[in-house]
């Protein structure tokens, strides 16, 4: 038993900020704000960065970054890991602090929502360390002023996302959730903004989230075209995607440069993973799954 003298040590808890992939990416129009009208299917990977914390007394914010991606990133008061944990502070009025760690496993900048998930497990960490009261629709409310991704990212299910991300509504797709996926990055960041300013303008229909079958067929990603314009190893990883046995769908992901694959049967999967990682030893790799609810 400890002397009571001595503070018992601070529990660390943690959360995974899964991996956001858009299996569809409609771009519909730019609005008059200067954000663009998108309908697009977001799921989450079972796998993704972790942000671990402890509660402190003080009111601080201590901030670390670590892991394979880490260097890539600043740990100063404009990351939005320090940012959600402000705007949380700030919202509940609470006094108290935390120590947070972020180990970086998703490459940077690259179509997944990386830094987005991370805000989005920032404030479940906290709610948690804090033993705060509050509903999920609440964080997401409060989610959209760090970016357009976080509150579809608060919850990490599959949904249907409209207007400029601030429009989440809980969508099941017969047959989606459990996929077995893969993702792969050639090693580049694109800037999101590039890839819109590069996008047609051209409005190819509304999305069609009714059936697997019909994300398959009818489903795009407008903003191909203009990353690969940017980036041209995005098509390059699409194509040697698309030649996997197996697959059943293959797409780019968000703004890129990160691609997905679509298996039905994990031993195809791992088989494709371990092609592209003795073929192309520099591409990022990540063998997942498609998250439930």
């Amino acid at each position: 038993m400890p002397h009571p003298d001595v503070e018992a040590e601070a529990e660390t808890l943690a959360e995974t900020a899964h991996a956001k992939v858009n299996v569809a990416l409609h771009v519909r129009a730019r609005r008059d704000d200067g954000y663009h009208a998108l309908e697009s299917l977001f799921v989450f990977a079972e796998h993704g960065d972790r942000v671990e914390g402890q509660a402190t007394d003080d009111g601080a914010i201590d901030f670390q970054i670590d892991g394979p991606f880490g260097a890539g990133l600043d740990a100063g008061p404009g990351n939005l890991v320090i940012r959600a944990a402000r705007a949380l502070q700030s919202y509940l009025g609470e006094q108290r602090g935390a120590t947070i760690r972020l180990t970086k496993i998703l490459p940077v900048a690259s179509g997944i929502g990386g830094g987005s998930a991370d805000a989005a497990a920032t404030l479940r960490l906290l709610a948690r360390l804090w033993d705060v009261r509050i509903e999920i629709e609440e964080l997401s409310g409060l989610a959209l002023d760090l970016g357009s991704d976080v509150p579809a990212c608060v919850a990490s299910v599959t949904q249907l996302v409209t207007g400029r991300g601030e429009h989440v509504a809980r969508h099941h797709v017969d047959g989606l959730e459990g996929l077995s996926m893969l993702l792969v990055n050639p090693g580049i960041g694109v800037s999101t903004a590039s890839i819109f300013a590069g996008w047609d303008r051209v409005d190819r229909g509304a999305l069609d989230a009714g059936s697997l079958d019909a994300l398959i067929k009818a489903g795009r990603n407008d903003l191909e075209r203009p990353a690969i314009a940017v980036a041209p190893a995005i098509a390059e990883v699409l194509a040697v995607l698309g030649r996997a046995p197996g697959v059943l769908l293959t797409r780019m992901s968000g703004s890129g440069a990160t691609c997905f694959a679509l298996f039905d049967d994990e031993a195809a999967r791992t088989e494709a993973a371990d092609a592209i990682r003795s073929q192309y030893p520099r591409w990022w790799v990540m063998e997942t799954r498609i998250k439930g609810a």
